[in-house]
């Protein structure tokens, strides 16, 4: 097993005194049931053909705050939002959401330039430093089925790059309990509240992305260097 280092023992006291801003603005609050870490995930034997044209995916992996803020610092990709898929009603806003009966799953939709990075290679970045496919309806202190990690390809390559990466997963020993990570069938994305919107980005010192999210952005810098780009990507439109 090639995982790497543990992260976040002591977040305890951060959580505390960010409390009540943090039941208004969206993430869970709740301490973590085991600790953060990242992982060396394996570089994908299918290789996505995508080209050309921009392509949009879709990713769910706990709170969206996190999973933006990892992919909009990822040379070739052109827009990250923060939303709401997956669920059965036609509508959908955080206090919806969180209450567990629409199931709708927080999750950003990518955009990103296959010519500059793959969608293989975004999965593999998804599962090193966004988010643990081992953990079912959770990730770090955020429990619930909107809380799932879950991969929503949009189109047959995704789809065939997808099912096949999740295979690779559970035969390479880097994991050791088994990956309970999903593929989705795509519904309508819902775009969350612009609070949401470029979260780490506007609230750099907020005790949730230090305590969670930042250490995330700090391990996709160390581990992938090539595709890493210091600068947030901010979502303007």
């Amino acid at each position: 097993m090639s995982r790497t280092r543990s992260i976040l023992s002591n977040s305890r006291k951060i959580f505390l005194a960010a409390s009540a801003t943090l039941a208004l603005a969206g993430c869970s609050i709740a301490p973590a049931m085991a600790g953060e870490v990242q992982y060396d995930a394996p570089a994908a034997e299918r290789i996505s053909k995508e080209s050309g044209a921009l392509r949009a995916a879709i990713f769910a992996g706990g709170c969206f705050w996190g999973i933006e803020g990892i992919f909009s610092h990822v040379k070739g990709v052109k827009r990250v939002q923060s939303g709401y898929h997956g669920g059965r009603s036609s509508s959908a806003t955080y206090k919806q959401v969180i209450t567990g009966f629409t199931n709708h799953a927080e999750a950003v939709r990518v955009v990103y330039d296959p010519d500059e990075v793959r969608y293989d290679e975004l999965l593999q970045i998804f599962f090193s430093v966004g988010a643990d496919p081992t953990l079912l309806n959770r990730q770090g202190p955020d429990v619930g089925a909107h809380y799932r990690t879950a991969l929503v390809p949009l189109g047959a390559e995704q789809r065939a790059v997808a099912k096949a990466y999740l295979e690779q997963m559970k035969t390479s020993k880097v994991w050791d309990k088994p990956i309970v990570a999903t593929i989705e069938s795509h519904k309508k994305f819902f775009v969350a509240e612009d609070y949401h919107q470029d979260f780490m980005a506007k609230n750099p010192r907020h005790g949730y992305i230090l305590a969670w999210d930042k250490p995330k952005v700090e391990a996709l810098a160390r581990m992938y260097p090539e595709h890493f780009r210091s600068e947030f990507l901010r979502d303007d439109s």
